[in-house]
């Protein structure tokens, strides 16, 4: 963690809605006029798109059949502990992008599936920003949670998780089906051992619960829209959060726990800006005094 040079951390598997929460702190950074260095989670993989299938199938041949990019195994987690490391410290660090499609690989004349070059960070930026699989990673070895000063979980319930996953990798790039259900499949170990031990690290859970029927998400045709949720908004310490004006602002909110809030899934983004707005400028002002 670092006064001067702070991280704020989103955490969440692919389908989880991790995108959305970004655009929300992407409206708070502009709107207060700050810069921030954005970290994409995938630019931390260890194995570009062509290398992680052969990775795979060596994997398999050895008998592991649930290699995925959810494991610390498929990423450069050492290397992300250390860019936190060094933002922390100095501002600095090295970062690329993982370029996910023909639109993002085409400036920099490359495939779709690769990596960019490594590039130092530009001076000047007021935080960084990383969303991804292992914002709240650690281990014996490796504490990336440790570096973090504000870390966001999003996590949905997981059968609208993979609903949501679903219909993204089968309408937005093409996979089959069975394609997206072996994905899943093969995560589950990882997902079970390395992501859900994060969110009893974060400061602020996000977990969007449907009140429709998703029982069987492998033939849901929807996915539940905001009004068919509610979100469940836990935080780890509720020191400091008024409720009171929350609760206030944002109708159809109740407290169920002390330190948890539910508010309509239509009020999302509001709530995301109502708490994380104070939160943010209370970075900035420890930054400034620093």
């Amino acid at each position: 963690m670092s006064v001067k040079h702070p991280i704020i951390a989103i955490t969440g598997s692919s389908g989880a809605g991790t995108s959305t929460v970004m655009q929300s702190f992407q409206h708070i950074f502009r709107r207060e006029g700050l810069k921030a260095q954005i970290v994409e989670g995938d630019s931390f993989h260890r194995y570009d798109r062509l290398s992680m299938r052969a990775e795979m199938k060596a994997q398999e041949a050895l008998g592991n059949r649930n290699f995925s990019h959810f494991g610390p195994e498929a990423n450069l987690l050492e290397e992300l502990e250390q860019l936190f490391v060094s933002y922390g410290q100095s501002g600095s660090g090295q970062v690329r992008k993982y370029l996910h499609d023909e639109g993002e690989a085409e400036p920099w004349g490359q495939a779709p599936g690769t990596f960019t070059p490594w590039q130092e960070i530009p001076e000047g930026t007021d935080l960084m920003f990383y969303e991804g699989l292992h914002g709240a990673w650690a281990s014996d070895k490796i504490d990336i949670a440790k570096q973090v000063d504000l870390c966001v979980g999003v996590v949905p319930t997981i059968n609208l998780e993979w609903i949501q996953k679903l219909h993204r990798d089968q309408k937005m790039r093409g996979y089959s089906q069975e394609a997206v259900t072996d994905t899943i499949l093969r995560r589950m170990p990882d997902y079970v051992s390395h992501l859900c031990p994060q969110f009893s690290r974060t400061h602020v859970n996000f977990q969007r619960v449907p009140i429709v029927d998703t029982s069987n998400p492998f033939i849901a045709r929807d996915i539940p829209t905001a009004d068919e949720s509610m979100v469940v908004i836990r935080f780890a310490n509720p020191k400091g959060i008024d409720f009171e004006y929350l609760l206030t602002i944002l109708h159809g909110s109740m407290l169920t726990r002390p330190n948890t809030l539910v508010v309509p899934g239509g009020k999302m983004g509001l709530a995301m800006q109502m708490i994380f707005t104070p939160m943010v400028l209370r970075l900035m002002d420890h930054k400034r005094r620093a």
